[in-house]
């Protein structure tokens, strides 16, 4: 009996033994078919399967750009505000709003208080050669950027502030609300938008280049060059203006200082 039972428990193992590894076996086929046709679907898509790009040793190279910026070496126009008393009015430029000089602290200098909703130009027109650059401070003195809505500055054929300009003629939005989007125009259909990262400038300067050589137009904000295009036309006179923000939240302010504008002795 004993020996019956022995032969009947060796049978059963022996089939499952025999069951699992059949089960398995057909589980691995399985998925080798479904790996295969898998494959075959992606080759008829045309797609390859991606390759492991193995890490070099290599050491990453560095990107180093020059600044390639050089201001005019004839001035045309200079207004520092270091004559005008703090709380007065600027009479270098005109607005349709208010021109106060203040200070700021642990700032040296004196700066232009931009009112919200106001314009600023020169309050005697220039005549720009044909090859000019414009330079000019701005701060942002506020717990972040985004409290300021847009900054802008431009060009365009007059000369009036009758009333607050807004994206007029060839001009630069600095969308402060937006952290790092700028964008250039003009009112012929250019539309450029780019990212630069003014999230750093709140409470601290940052220096503003402008190169117009003709119908080129290059701006560079600190030592970054944003664009290098074609923006105005050939008949085009040029007026620069700088339009404070419409509006400003939690205490926020825009201030400009160092206005320079200079062409060159030799075009």
């Amino acid at each position: 009996m004993n020996k019956y039972k022995a032969i009947i428990i060796g049978t059963v193992a022996v089939f499952l033994i025999t069951s699992n590894a059949q089960a398995q076996f057909g589980g691995l086929l399985q998925k080798a078919k479904d790996r295969a046709a898998q494959k075959a679907g992606e080759m008829m898509d045309g797609k390859k399967e991606p390759k492991t790009e193995p890490v070099s040793g290599n050491k990453r190279l560095k990107v180093n750009a020059a600044f390639d910026f050089s201001s005019g070496d004839s001035v045309l126009f200079v207004e520092s505000f270091s004559a005008v008393p703090a709380g007065a009015t600027v009479r270098s430029l005109k607005t349709n709003g208010s021109a106060t000089v203040a200070t700021l602290d642990d700032m040296p200098g004196k700066w232009l208080l931009m009112e919200a909703n106001a314009t600023y130009r020169l309050t005697k027109q220039l005549f720009y050669p044909k090859r000019f650059t414009v330079e000019f401070d701005i701060i942002v003195a506020a717990d972040k950027v985004s409290d300021v809505d847009p900054v802008i500055f431009g060009f365009t054929n007059d000369n009036s502030v009758r009333g607050y300009i807004q994206q007029d003629g060839a001009h630069t939005t600095l969308q402060y609300y937006n952290n790092d989007d700028i964008v250039v125009g003009n009112a012929h259909g250019k539309y450029l938008s780019t990212n630069f990262d003014l999230t750093p400038y709140n409470n601290r300067s940052m220096h503003v280049s402008i190169m117009v050589d003709g119908d080129r137009f290059v701006l560079y904000l600190d030592k970054t060059k944003i664009t290098d295009t074609e923006l105005f036309l050939p008949s085009e006179t040029k007026n620069f203006y700088l339009s404070a923000p419409l509006s400003y939240h939690n205490g926020a302010k825009v201030l400009i200082g160092n206005l320079r504008i200079a062409g060159f002795r030799k075009v």
